[in-house]
């Protein structure tokens, strides 16, 4: 039970570092990390060569199918932690696609309601688009403005949508308006959720043991200094793809983000096209009818 419990907080800040602590810092504990274990496989070497009193200035090939396999399976292992974080981030890029096209629609059918109800509910998808594009573009703990007045805009067109629907209650258009409001409330309820699925710690932690362990595999295999050299590009290299991984998979507070392109073309078309600008055929309709 107690060991239970202090795994589970070792986890808990474990992740809180992993999550909040800068790119840099973090490559720099891994190299740290790499360097150490590079060491310790060169100082095991030289107790190994000193204890048979000889000189090994090759590889020799058990040491070679050793290197082979770890470097193998250390592949395997980073290439599904990158697939798990690619496979996160398409859907959230996804989703920011599907979000837009919901409040498009919705923003298109709310112009066949009448006033006030019409431009009540087209201002806040305006402004609910903007928070959106702002939301996704910036860091949520830095930002927590953001995210509550997502929330009270989400609140705000339900509140807008449920008195507007005592004017359309007995159409058929009724049903359609209210499941393209529905899909654009539960689409911000899918990026809630989306931004917090990660790939497991625990697949990270292993990832980086294996890593570690890799290194001092190196560092006891390649001699002289071609060896080391090689050695250093390759873990070089291997922490350059790891920090690419947990780059991809802070769907906030990395670098590689889901691009709000879909969500900044429909604040730029709303821009374009107000809703008065659905009024032509209507307002030339009207005209002679309203004539004697």
């Amino acid at each position: 039970m107690i060991l239970n419990v202090c795994q589970e907080k070792f986890m808990d800040v474990l992740i809180g570092w992993v999550d909040g602590a800068p790119m840099l810092v973090l490559g720099s504990a891994v190299l740290v990390l790499m360097a150490l274990a590079v060491a310790t496989g060169v100082m095991i070497k030289r107790q190994h060569l000193r204890d048979r009193r000889g000189k090994d200035d090759g590889v020799g090939d058990g040491e070679s199918y050793m290197v082979s396999g770890v470097l193998g399976l250390l592949a395997l292992l980073m290439g599904f932690t990158f697939a798990l974080a690619v496979d996160r981030f398409e859907t959230r890029r996804m989703l920011v696609m599907q979000e837009a096209n919901a409040i498009g629609t919705t923003y298109l059918r709310t112009q066949l309601l009448d006033e006030p109800h019409r431009a009540r509910i087209s201002g806040l998808l305006v402004d609910y688009a903007e928070n959106r594009v702002a939301l996704g573009k910036s860091n949520v703990a830095r930002n927590p403005q953001l995210l509550v007045k997502n929330d009270r805009l989400v609140t705000e067109l339900w509140a807008a949508t449920a008195s507007a629907f005592q004017t359309i209650k007995g159409l058929d258009f009724s049903s359609a308006y209210l499941e393209s409001m529905n899909t654009l409330i539960d689409l911000d309820a899918s990026r809630k959720a989306a931004r917090l699925v990660r790939v497991p710690t625990e697949v990270f932690v292993v990832l980086v043991i294996y890593v570690i362990v890799t290194a001092g595999v190196l560092g006891y295999v390649f001699v002289g200094k071609r060896g080391r050299s090689a050695a250093a590009v390759m873990l070089f290299m291997l922490s350059m793809s790891l920090l690419l991984i947990v780059d991809i998979d802070r769907p906030t507070g990395g670098g590689v983000r889901e691009g709000q392109g879909p969500m900044e073309r429909l604040v730029e078309s709303f821009k374009a096209t107000p809703g008065s600008a659905y009024d032509r055929f209507r307002i030339q309709d009207a005209g002679p009818a309203a004539s004697p």
